[in-house]
């Protein structure tokens, strides 16, 4: 998370992919825990982004930047997390990504080709251009590429990390278990 994110796409998703039995840490996009959200709530992260870049990603993490801005732009400026997201990619790990995240963050992955997308309105020109297509659904899974169109839609996002990380037994039974309609 960096400063400007929108806070109901990163805590929606933490919360759906906890309840689905995936051990989740916050990261911070700088040294400081503490981060503010785009709508001025303030978020305990649980790791600062240096322990998080010495510790690095497995192949069985997940890699998940909300959107909001300007916390997007500040995901998408850090080269350090880039390089990260671009191994990780390579590697095969699963990358997910929100509202302007998509267009900002994931937009600098070279495995677009053909990957389906959705993303927050006007952030599709990044992706078009490596030839993603997209679809403007509230969830897209293409891979081990998720994005999410929006702020309304992080249910629909969470559900479909777990779906991708858990299968949908996992995340048909934490939908069903917080009345998802």
């Amino acid at each position: 998370m960096a400063d400007g994110f929108e806070e109901i796409e990163a805590l929606a998703t933490v919360d759906i992919l906890r309840r689905g039995g995936i051990a989740t840490r916050m990261v911070s996009n700088t040294e400081s825990l503490l981060v503010t959200g785009a709508h001025h709530i303030g978020v305990q992260a649980d790791m600062s982004f240096s322990a998080f870049a010495a510790a690095g990603a497995g192949v069985e993490d997940v890699l998940v930047f909300p959107g909001g801005l300007p916390g997007a732009q500040h995901l998408a400026d850090n080269g350090v997390l880039m390089d990260i997201m671009r191994r990780h990619d390579a590697e095969g790990g699963l990358v997910a990504a929100i509202c302007a995240a998509p267009g900002l963050v994931v937009a600098q992955l070279d495995t677009l080709q053909d990957k389906k997308f959705t993303c927050y309105t006007g952030f599709e020109p990044a992706l078009l251009a490596k030839g993603a297509v997209h679809t403007g659904e509230p969830a897209v899974i293409s891979g081990n590429l998720v994005t999410g169109r929006g702020p309304g839609c992080a249910i629909a996002f969470g559900l479909a990390i777990l779906q991708a990380a858990c299968g949908k037994a996992v995340a048909q039974q934490v939908s069903d278990g917080m009345l998802v309609e």
